[in-house]
């Protein structure tokens, strides 16, 4: 296969977007890299050895990064198109013609929600589930409140935004009550019992109702994962997991993200930790196993990172 199309890319660029798929691969770069643009290149690397388009899983946190990410390989895919060097033996335009359209990419929840109406009556939930966006939820947990009347207290309670804010944290954080009060909203220490009373009737409306917030999309796909047949078969669906934006997933999107990359091969780029910001321009790109671990808290050995050069540090467009 030529790969003259991976020529813009730096040589520490170019080792993380063909790097071997045997094995997980976790980079690690400071701001301005040219991230994105290697993990796109990934993308059309895979797709250019044969992996099929429809069988890759490309998570991110926005919408935005996702349609970013996207048009880029797309970009990339007719460029080697256009040049006829892509492999030998194929067509390339029919190769690349909507092979960006059929990505598995978006955001966690998106892809929660995709997979989630496959797999709807596995996990108990109708196959026409409704999603709350922010705003609805924020109203139907208001609604609970006032049904349970803790608007009526002497003492004045949390309002519906914060209320609902506890309770995403302690979902997708998987902490206690308490400790996510205590930790991160030390004004409503307060209101524990309330709290988790108020948590259990709106869980308990949302499933009466058949609806779901951002929040149980990534919950009920933690659950789906949970059994081993129905997580195997989501494993075959594909070949290829990259994660963007790796360091900021929470406890469950890195559940999910690891669950789901038993079978698969799993890329995960991951700019470098705001603690380090400051000296992203004098440290290399990737660091040592050992720092990333550090990072990120993967001490079991699936992660592996290569210590480049500074030279990495300039952004290709």
């Amino acid at each position: 296969m030529d790969a003259s199309w991976l020529d813009q890319l730096n040589p520490q660029q170019r080792a993380a977007a063909t790097a071997p798929q045997d094995a997980p691969l976790l980079i690690i770069a400071g701001a301005g890299t040219g991230k994105t643009n290697t993990l796109a290149h990934r993308v059309a690397w895979l797709i250019e050895r044969g992996v099929d388009p429809g069988r890759i899983l490309l998570l991110t946190f926005t919408r935005r990064a996702s349609v970013e990410m996207l048009k880029r390989v797309e970009s990339i895919l007719s460029k080697c198109a256009m040049s006829a060097r892509c492999s030998a033996g194929a067509s390339p335009s029919a190769r690349v013609a909507h092979a960006a359209a059929r990505i598995w990419g978006g955001t966690f929840h998106a892809i929660a929600n995709r997979l989630l109406r496959v797999h709807s009556a596995s996990v108990g939930l109708s196959e026409s589930f409704t999603v709350l966006d922010r705003s609805d939820a924020e109203d139907v947990i208001n609604d609970v409140r006032a049904q349970l009347e803790f608007d009526k207290a002497d003492v004045r309670f949390p309002k519906k935004g914060t209320c609902l804010s506890i309770y995403s944290r302690c979902v997708n954080a998987q902490e206690p009550v308490e400790a996510a009060l205590k930790a991160h909203f030390p004004w409503c220490q307060a209101f524990p019992d309330q709290l988790k009373k108020l948590f259990a009737t709106y869980t308990q409306y949302k499933q009466q109702q058949n609806i779901l917030d951002y929040d149980d999309l990534l919950l009920y796909w933690y659950y789906l994962m949970q059994d081993e047949s129905l997580a195997a078969e989501v494993c075959r669906r594909f070949d290829a997991v990259l994660v963007d934006e790796y360091q900021d997933t929470n406890a469950l999107q890195k559940a999910r993200a690891e669950l789901s990359q038993r079978t698969a091969d799993s890329r995960c780029d991951q700019p470098r930790d705001r603690a380090c910001a400051e000296a992203a321009g004098k440290e290399p790109v990737f660091r040592s196993q050992k720092r990333a671990e550090a990072a990120t808290g993967d001490t079991d050995g699936r992660g592996s990172a290569e210590r480049l050069s500074d030279q990495a540090h300039s952004r290709t467009s």
